[in-house]
This record gives structure tokens, sequence and C-alpha cells, in this order.
């Protein structure tokens, strides 16, 4: 796999009832996804709960989808750290089970000028071949990648490949992402037909592995140029993002794919909160009308 497009799921991890990482569901989740058709995943990103695991858990979330996938798709791993050393360990790692490519946030919670956000990007791709997708998500890292600073990077990381950009302002950014030449995926599942259209290359969301059918309708519809079609997708497509919005998106998209596999997912790790009983009775009774 080379070219990066279409429905990109960023996969949840799956806990067990001790709280820990639950391999055997996570890989029957993969191949799910797998056969419903996606291009490839987003691997212990922000809905993978990267941030909530150990440097080691991280690690055994990235082995097991690199082998379970074993070159059928594309996985995208996130290596992003507080640290720059810790990200290099994780990239290290990525590259040495097989990752087709990283991705990362920037550096978070201490502010920190240009200059440091690009040699942060540049050390952490220095430990690989890979090509790089940087992750823009301003409203969890307090860094928004601006075209200024996303043009010193592409000037100094040679890897750098493109995008998820999850930027829910700066949403008119995408048409400058591509005329500078990158891959930019969006990071909302509401709004993969219109960033389509201005020139995005696909999407990079939660809901995308809960039912992947749903943003796969509508990239065909798209690939197909059939307008209407690829509207009608959509709009069901963010009912279903809009519920999870509602009712906690790490739990319920583990609740939807345990209801829907018929395995245990678990919840989100603490101190993201399960479930609610009247939440999960929401989600039943979407599922139960589900027609795809």
């Amino acid at each position: 796999m080379t070219k990066y497009e279409g429905v990109y799921p960023a996969v949840v991890t799956p806990m067990d009832k001790n709280g820990q990482f639950n391999e055997d569901a996570f890989r029957k989740v993969l191949e799910f996804n797998i056969n419903a058709g996606v291009g490839g995943f987003w691997v212990a990103g922000g809905n993978g709960e990267s941030i909530l695991l150990s440097d080691e858990e991280n690690m055994r979330v990235v082995s097991a989808a690199a082998d379970q996938n074993n070159g059928r798709v594309n996985n995208i791993m996130h290596i992003g750290a507080s640290t720059t050393e810790r990200s290099i360990k994780l990239a290290e790692h990525a590259a040495s089970v097989g990752a087709e490519a990283i991705c990362a946030v920037p550096p978070f919670f201490y502010p920190q000028s240009d200059d440091a956000i690009v040699e942060h990007y540049k050390a952490i791709t220095s430990a690989s071949d890979l090509p790089l997708f940087v992750y823009n998500l301003p409203q969890s890292t307090n860094v928004e990648i601006t075209p200024d600073l996303m043009k010193k990077i592409a000037d100094k990381v040679p890897q750098l490949k493109g995008l998820k950009h999850s930027s829910h302002p700066s949403f008119t950014n995408i048409p400058i992402w591509e005329k500078m030449g990158l891959e930019c995926f969006t990071g909302n599942a509401l709004l993969m037909l219109p960033a389509l259209t201005i020139g995005a290359i696909g999407c990079i969301d939660g809901p995308l592995c809960a039912i992947p059918e749903l943003w796969i309708n509508i990239w065909n519809a798209w690939q197909n140029k059939d307008i209407e079609e690829a509207q009608k997708a959509q709009r069901k497509a963010s009912d279903f993002a809009g519920l999870l919005r509602a009712i906690g998106p790490h739990s319920g998209a583990k609740a939807a794919l345990s209801e829907r596999l018929g395995i245990d997912c678990g919840s989100a790790r603490l101190p993201t909160p399960p479930l609610s009983k009247e939440n999960q009775k929401k989600l039943s009774a979407y599922l139960s009308n589900l027609e795809i």
C-alpha cells in the first residue's frame, strides 16, 4: 500500500475487565474494518487513547496492528508524546514492526516556539525513513498548525507527507494544504464530504471504526461522482457521529463495536467514564434500526 486516501478509522484500543489492552478484541476490530473496505488505520491516536497509555502499551498496540494488517492496508502509527525522546523511541519501534507511516501531535502542555516545534518533528523523523503525517488537533494540544508553521516544517522535514486536520475553526485551510502538495485528511467525521469538495483526500476519525460502512458509502459515491448519493450518505453518517459525540466518543465507539461484533471492547480508560445505562439504551436503539 502506498496511496493514502479514503476512509481511515481512528481505531479504538479495546480494554479488558481490568482496564488493560485487549489484543484479541483489537485484532477483531481491525479485521472487521478491513473486511468493510477501509484504506488504512490511524493507530494509537486520540480515539485510541494513546495519551492515557504507557509507552510499552502503545508499542503493543502498534505491534498488533502491524501484524494483523500485514501490509493489506496502510497503518499510520501515532507516536506523539510529551517529550521528543519518547516520540523518537516510539517512531523507531513503529518502523521496526513494519508501519507504513507515522503521525504525531506537536509538543503540548508547555508552549513552544515554531522553531522548537520544527526541530521536534525533524528529530522524530530522523529515527526512521517513514513518511510523516502531522496531527493538527489544537483543541487538545493548544497548538494550531498554521500554514506558516506547516511551511517551516515542510522546509526542514523532507519526510512530511500530509496531515490529519482536526482544527474546527480553520476548516478552510484545507485548500491551502492541497496547494502545498500535502495530503490532507479531515479529522471531522461530520465533514467528510464537504472536505473532499475542497481538496481533502479522505477522513480520519473515531466514529469510522464503529460503522465504517457509513463513510465508505460517502467515499464510493464521491468516487463515482454521484453527489446526491454522497450527500445522503453524509447525512446518515453525521447522525451516528453526532450521537457518539453526545454520549461519549470513546466508550460509545467501544460499546457500538461490542454490540455489532459480539465481543467485549470494554470502556474508555479512566478518568473517562464508561457509558451510562441511559446512553447505552440510546446507542442500542440506534443500532437496532441501522440500515447500511
